[in-house]
């Protein structure tokens, strides 16, 4: 019997929801110009707005991540998906800096757990090659929707204005969440499209994502490898919330160019960033992934300090799209890492990673916007705080093992848990 494919459906509404969740995200960064205008914002304050989502995004991941490993994923991106859509629609109604500081601080708190959740998700329906491709294809799909997010946003905002724009946006999320109820189930065993060939490929991978007994799953975070994995994901984190919130502005600033165009040129690292994701998971598994990250960010940093030094526009943001080419390699290494580092603590591991990390997402707006304002806009000094992130990152990696898997407290690592339950499969 030939196993059906009833998996693939979940890599589909994996990367289609991780795409909805980056255009709904990256949306305000091209409609910065008219809410500033509108709203009668400086640059300090709309960096504050920029680092409101970073700010609830992280604070809210943790609890999300537990959630997902204990109630399961159905439940836990039903509630967030429609928490996050609603605020989407509601940011089209700030009226000045507070309002739309907390509806962008609720709806960074709904879209809290989206891929710690996901990657639970794929890591109990997928095998492990397939579960790395998915990855891959997930992280290259939601640069890809990024990329095009500030052309179809400027179209939005020139049709209907930025307030209206942003409903529209919300409702590709409800739409997501009708397909995901009627399909989707926690438990493979008990889809309906699942055969017995497809259950028995999904049942050897059972092993890592298995809760065996009540663990100390605090003690889990504070282990080494834990910690490096969010330093790391810290800092990448740092240099690549510059293209979704900062760039548009960057590049009509000290670029010279027309809202239009810069809107056109800020698809560049995006685009380039989803070929890394999904060159990532085409690489043969015998090449070390720690090698891969480490050679990733190591060029990065290099590419970022000569974008600083190339004064034609077209030259730099090639040079810039590259930089985000190697820092984006590293995606797929990353959350997979999570996976093989956390095995049963997998959404908890990715949580915290996603969470520490993506205070960057708050740290990065907010440092730009005072360092801006403070220096009188000198671009270049932002850009090597950059520089020395992504040196930072590939540091970790010199000593970071994602194969080197956690054990839990009375119970075997996970790798042991696998290998015992294919031992079990073939009597």
């Amino acid at each position: 019997m030939k196993p059906t494919r009833a998996r693939y459906g979940v890599v589909a509404l994996a990367i289609s929801l991780a795409v909805l969740s980056y255009v709904q995200r990256v949306a305000i960064s091209q409609a910065a110009v008219p809410i500033a205008r509108d709203l009668h914002l400086n640059k300090a304050q709309m960096g504050l707005i920029f680092g409101a989502f970073g700010l609830s995004y992280a604070l809210f991941e943790l609890p999300m991540g537990l959630l997902g490993d204990r109630i399961g994923v159905r439940r836990v991106l039903l509630q967030i998906v429609l928490a996050w859509s609603a605020f989407t629609a509601l940011t089209g109604v700030a009226w000045n800096v507070a309002s739309m500081w907390v509806i962008r601080f609720l709806f960074g708190a709904g879209e809290a757990g989206c891929f710690p959740n996901l990657t639970r998700m794929l890591s109990v329906w997928l095998p492990r090659r397939e579960r790395i491709r998915a990855q891959s294809m997930m992280w290259a799909f939601t640069r890809w929707g990024g990329a095009v997010t500030p052309p179809l946003a400027l179209a939005l905002i020139t049709l209907v204005n930025w307030h209206w724009a942003f409903v529209l946006f919300a409702l590709m999320g409800v739409l997501w969440c009708v397909v995901f109820s009627a399909w989707f189930r926690d438990d493979p065993l008990r889809h309906g499209s699942v055969n017995a060939a497809e259950a028995d490929l999904i049942l050897q991978q059972r092993a890592l994502t298995i809760h065996v007994g009540q663990h100390n799953w605090l003690k889990v975070l504070l282990t080494t490898r834990v910690l490096l994995l969010t330093l790391q994901y810290f800092c990448f984190s740092f240099v690549w919330y510059f293209y979704i919130t900062w760039l548009p502005t960057y590049l009509r600033e000290a670029r010279g160019q027309t809202v239009a165009r810069a809107a056109t040129l800020s698809v560049i690292p995006l685009l380039f960033g989803g070929v890394g994701s999904l060159l990532s998971g085409m690489l043969p598994l015998r090449i070390p992934r720690r090698i891969v990250a480490l050679c990733g960010f190591l060029f990065t940093a290099m590419l970022l300090f000569v974008f600083t030094r190339i004064t034609d526009v077209i030259p730099a943001m090639i040079c810039l799209g590259f930089a985000s080419f190697f820092s984006d390699i590293t995606m797929p290494i990353s959350w997979n890492a999570c996976v093989e580092i956390g095995g049963p603590y997998t959404a908890t591991v990715a949580a915290t990673m996603n969470m520490l990390g993506n205070l960057a997402g708050f740290a990065a707006p907010v440092f730009a916007g005072f360092l801006l304002q403070r220096s009188g806009g000198n671009w270049n000094s932002l850009i090597y705080t950059m520089v020395g992130a992504a040196c930072v990152s590939a540091s970790c990696w010199l000593v970071l093992d994602p194969e080197s898997r956690l054990s839990a407290p009375g119970q075997g690592s996970a790798a042991q848990m696998l290998d015992a339950q294919a031992e079990t499969n073939s009597l």
